[in-house]
């Protein structure tokens, strides 16, 4: 049996698929989860690359502050050019349909990071290397913005009644597996000699994305459009301006949205860059025992995306993310502790509960949004309020560690910070609940289940199951 058979015949994989035109869940699966690898490939390739290459080869004339300040401030670019994006993917994405819109993301992301991979540098064409590579940060951040939107959108969407949830979190495991790629494409990279590797070792994970262009686009285009859009069309009910009624109607669980949403790539970017900094400077650990540390707790976390949605497709998607937010508030102050010891022992737990916690979430955070909005407005509730926290949680926690860090000289603060991050999110989502609009009432809801231990810990009754 060929290890593709093998993969596919998984449980994962081997239920059954739901009934006559609804497409098979290996064909969601592969739109959804190519495309968000993608999202997170690029993002983690150009954070190494900015902070190996970028500042030599685009930023020559700064001396090493400045172009160092300069790369990083090229990286945030893309962060702030998301909810502009969001706002524009989601309005066509609610008026045009879900599947136009995945393939545009992804031949946006996909094909700003491929050209990142054969951009000349200062050397070749002076000003005009770091214009274009900040242009091209900017178009990512673009296609990057409303990818995930989509993804999440066109497996819930498609999903059979019970579960949303589980099929939702197919777009989730793209950050475990982009993380993971990125980083031993990289690390492979590393291995040529010095010169060549800036001359064209950092080059190849950037045009490796072509793979996943490639994959995700067949794909894609072979999926049939969002059943639920198709059934707005039908029945004229598309909305005419999504923004605006979005605003109207729907701001409460905008602005909440965007709170839940800081929490997962608050402690995400903790785990995987600042302690992977903050390990190798001042806890003495090798950056190589680091990396493979994250590597390794890479497969546990998408395990424990897997198992959180099958989870939340029993007892409701807003129960798992509130338990998993509650981790979040917990686990950063002592991970610190764990990794200031300096020991492999509890470094290794440190980051296998780490991406336990990561995964909670994640498993029912595509389900949770999708149901906070109504099919109208649904792909630009989600993307807009998913790139806000993204910029918060993404692009202000680095600044933000590195600030504390050098006012306390300690990574303690940055885990309190993480900590009250996480504490927002799981306020915001009970008062998603309170506010009653969480209910997604379309076809496909699962029939309700018995209460469960978990459910009364947080005495919750999710009337919108995915």
């Amino acid at each position: 049996m060929s290890s593709r058979a093998v993969f596919f015949s998984v449980p994962f994989f081997s239920a059954p698929d739901p009934g006559p035109g609804t497409p098979p869940r290996r064909s969601v699966f592969t739109a959804a989860f190519v495309g968000t690898s993608l999202e997170w490939y690029a993002d983690h390739v150009f954070a190494v690359a900015a902070a190996l290459v970028f500042g030599d080869l685009f930023f020559p004339r700064f001396d090493a502050i400045a172009a160092a300040l300069a790369t990083f401030a090229t990286f945030a670019a893309g962060f702030l050019a998301r909810p502009l994006g969001a706002a524009l993917v989601g309005r066509f994405g609610d008026r045009a349909g879900r599947k136009p819109m995945i393939i545009l993301t992804l031949m946006l992301t996909g094909g700003s990071t491929f050209l990142i991979g054969v951009l000349p540098t200062y050397a070749a064409i002076g000003v005009a290397a770091p214009v274009l590579l900040v242009l091209l940060r900017v178009v990512q951040g673009l296609g990057v913005s409303g990818e995930w939107g989509g993804a999440v959108l066109i497996a819930t969407e498609h999903a059979a009644p019970g579960r949303r949830a589980l099929w939702g979190s197919f777009a989730q495991f793209g950050w475990p597996i982009g993380v993971l790629t990125s980083n031993l494409a990289f690390l492979a990279a590393a291995l040529l000699p010095e010169d060549d590797f800036l001359s064209y070792g950092w080059r190849v994970p950037f045009l490796l994305s072509a793979v996943l262009i490639v994959l995700g686009f067949r794909a894609r285009l072979r999926l049939p459009e969002s059943p639920e859009f198709t059934r707005l069309r039908r029945t004229g009910n598309v909305a005419d301006a999504p923004l605006r009624e979005l605003l109207g109607g729907h701001r409460r669980n905008l602005v909440l949205g965007a709170i839940a949403a800081t929490a997962p790539p608050a402690f995400g970017h903790l785990v995987t860059v600042y302690l992977l900094s903050h390990g190798t400077q001042q806890a003495g650990f090798e950056r190589g025992t680091l990396l493979a540390l994250i590597l390794l707790s890479t497969l546990l976390w998408a395990a424990a995306i897997l198992g959180a949605a099958r989870l939340a497709d029993r007892v409701g998607p807003r129960t798992v993310y509130l338990a998993g937010s509650a981790c979040a508030v917990l686990w950063p102050v002592p991970m610190v502790a764990l990794i200031d010891t300096g020991e492999l022992g509890p470094a290794i737990a440190a980051f296998g509960v780490a991406a336990i916690v990561q995964g909670v979430p994640a498993g029912a955070l595509g389900a949770l949004f999708a149901g906070m909005f109504e099919a109208r407005v649904r792909y630009s509730g989600i993307s807009i309020a998913y790139a806000v926290g993204g910029v918060i949680g993404g692009a202000v926690t680095p600044l933000a560690g590195s600030a504390l860090t050098l006012a306390f000289g300690s990574a303690t603060p940055v885990a309190v910070y993480v900590a009250g991050l996480a504490a927002a999110s799981l306020a915001a989502v009970l008062a998603v609940r309170a506010a009653g609009n969480a209910t997604w009432a379309g076809p496909g809801a699962s029939r309700p289940r018995a209460a469960t231990p978990l459910r009364a810990v947080f005495r919750l009754r999710d009337r919108g199951r995915a």
